[in-house]
């Protein structure tokens, strides 16, 4: 299993941006499709960016196309999240995930980095 560690995380005013880390160890990130979920308190954790398994396109929830960004760079075995124009409902803990092509959902999880957009 591949071990996630997620950064970048902190506390910014609506309107700014903040570009979150997913730093892999154990494997390499470029077998696995990798995406960004988030948790509001009191809310269900839900899907924000993921990548198809081509790797190269994503599929992002309604609530932040255009404002966010997935990425990747193999090479240094990280997968980014660039957050712009955030908004105060962006608050949440951002996870990153991975999945394999064995797996039927996302089987590895990093352990959250908190984003706070106050207004």
């Amino acid at each position: 299993q591949v071990q996630l560690v997620e950064s970048g995380g902190g506390l910014v005013q609506a309107g700014d941006s903040l570009r979150l880390s997913c730093t892999a160890s154990g494997r390499t990130l470029s077998s696995y499709r990798m995406g960004w979920f988030r948790q509001a308190p009191g809310k269900e954790r839900e899907s924000v960016a993921v990548f198809y398994w081509s790797g190269v396109t994503a599929g992002y929830a309604d609530s932040v196309k255009g404002r966010f960004t997935i990425s990747r760079d193999n090479a240094k075995n990280t997968v980014y999240l660039q957050m712009n124009s955030l908004k105060p409902e962006d608050t949440a803990v951002y996870y990153c995930a991975a999945q394999t092509r064995g797996e039927l959902d996302f089987g590895s999880w990093g352990q959250g980095t908190q984003v706070t957009v106050s207004s």
